[in-house]
């Protein structure tokens, strides 16, 4: 990454945390709160999740962040076209002086979440204040740069991670005892609620504490290597300099990890299964979803495992020949790298068995709901690979080394649902 125009680059400063002036649905404007929310825009929630939610209300985000014109061109002018008009018509409005906002997430079985949202300033790798874990795809990484530059937005923050308990966590704490300025229930059961602190001595004990921290990118790599492209491409000063995260203390409020699971298009189980033949042993598992994720997480203790589905049942692989893994993985990487299931899903099975490509959606999807993930390969008659999760100290361990694990490895949340403060570069 071309990195002209930023001497600071190679020096170390810290996560530098800056307020602004969010924009936010007027309520009055919209059908509810919850209708013009989504997740990410590249979680997959059911199959028909797109027109769902494009249903929910006019004004749902996802006509944002998953424009629907014919031809990427078409599609970013639609969204900067729909989001100027939001903006006139006072569907959006920026708040009335630049702040941070406090971020809570609750759901029905007690797990509470809490963090800060603002434009963190925008790094290298190099500088090793930003840790990212995982690779990115280009075509991803260019749609999403061009959805920017149109709309000249950050429609939805991604998720960082810290660990600090500090004085950022206590103001964290104190102003979830305020009234919100907003709070609503979305139809996954998760309730939200967004507050602003604008009071300078509580914006400067978050940015003070903040600034000795090191971040982990949980979820949205392909959107901080979005906002990479974007601060190379304009000279400092800019407010391309700053992208909008959401910062999360984990030393406070651990995450959940989760997997994300494959999709392979046009393959077959049963030419999945002939082709590990003798380099997996493969069982046939006649029970319900949630047995057979049980069994894939026993197996997963011993080694590298993976269920198959899509023909009405679940195989088990585990217990990879020696040989396969020694011919097929790379031997330059730490031995946490190489036995990752998603290196060995990579490298061994897609590579080499399979001979799919990782980055072709024609040929493979990443999916972050289980039983979704099954249903399509049913309906489609392609295979799902389910996957088990990695534990949040390797991914840790991992970045700290500068080493990225293969695409799409993990699923940390829960995720900053979209919709309920954006930033426009401009106000």
């Amino acid at each position: 990454m071309n990195t002209a125009g930023h001497p600071e680059a190679t020096q170390r400063r810290g996560l530098e945390l800056t307020p602004f002036r969010g924009l936010r649905y007027d309520p009055d404007r919209v059908g509810s709160l919850a209708s013009v929310t989504s997740p990410p825009y590249d979680v997959v929630v059911r199959p028909d999740g797109l027109h769902h939610l494009q249903s929910a209300d006019p004004h749902n985000i996802v006509r944002l962040i998953l424009p629907q014109a014919g031809t990427p061109s078409a599609r970013t002018e639609q969204a900067a076209d729909t989001l100027r008009r939001w903006l006139d018509e006072g569907i959006l409005a920026a708040d009335p002086e630049p702040g941070l906002y406090v971020y809570e997430q609750r759901d029905g079985d007690g797990m509470l979440q809490r963090g800060v949202i603002g434009t963190l300033r925008v790094s290298e790798p190099a500088e090793g204040v930003v840790l990212p874990h995982e690779d990115v795809m280009p075509p991803v990484v260019a749609d999403r740069a061009a959805l920017m530059r149109a709309t000249r937005a950050n429609l939805e923050p991604l998720l960082l991670t810290y660990r600090g308990d500090g004085s950022a966590a206590e103001v964290v704490e104190r102003t979830a005892e305020k009234p919100p300025l907003l709070a609503t229930t979305t139809e996954d059961g998760f309730r939200h609620r967004l507050w602003s602190v604008t009071d300078a001595d509580d914006l400067a004990r978050i940015q003070t504490d903040l600034a000795g921290r090191q971040a982990l990118i949980a979820d949205g790599h392909h959107r901080w290597a979005t906002y990479r492209r974007l601060r190379a491409e304009h000279p400092s000063p800019s407010p391309w300099d700053y992208g909008l995260v959401l910062l999360v203390d984990t030393a406070r409020y651990p995450l959940r990890v989760r997997a994300i699971h494959r999709l392979l298009h046009g393959l077959p189980v049963a030419d999945a299964l002939r082709a590990v033949e003798d380099l997996f042993r493969v069982r046939r598992l006649d029970v319900p979803l949630a047995d057979a994720l049980t069994t894939l997480a026993d197996a997963s203790c011993a080694g590298n495992a993976f269920l198959l589905a899509g023909d009405g049942a679940f195989h088990l692989l585990d217990r990879p020949d020696p040989d396969l893994l020694a011919r097929t993985i790379p031997a330059d990487r730490p031995a946490a790298w190489r036995s990752l299931d998603a290196t060995v899903l990579h490298a061994t099975l897609l590579e080499h068995v399979w001979h799919i490509p990782e980055d072709s959606p024609a040929h493979i999807a990443y999916i972050h709901d289980t039983a979704a993930t099954v249903e399509k390969a049913e309906r489609d008659g392609g295979t799902a690979v389910l996957m088990h999760p990695v534990r949040e100290e390797v991914v840790r361990d991992l970045a700290r080394q500068g080493v990225t694990m293969p695409r799409k490895s993990t699923s940390f949340g829960p995720k900053p649902a979209s919709g309920l403060v954006l930033r426009a570069l401009e106000i």
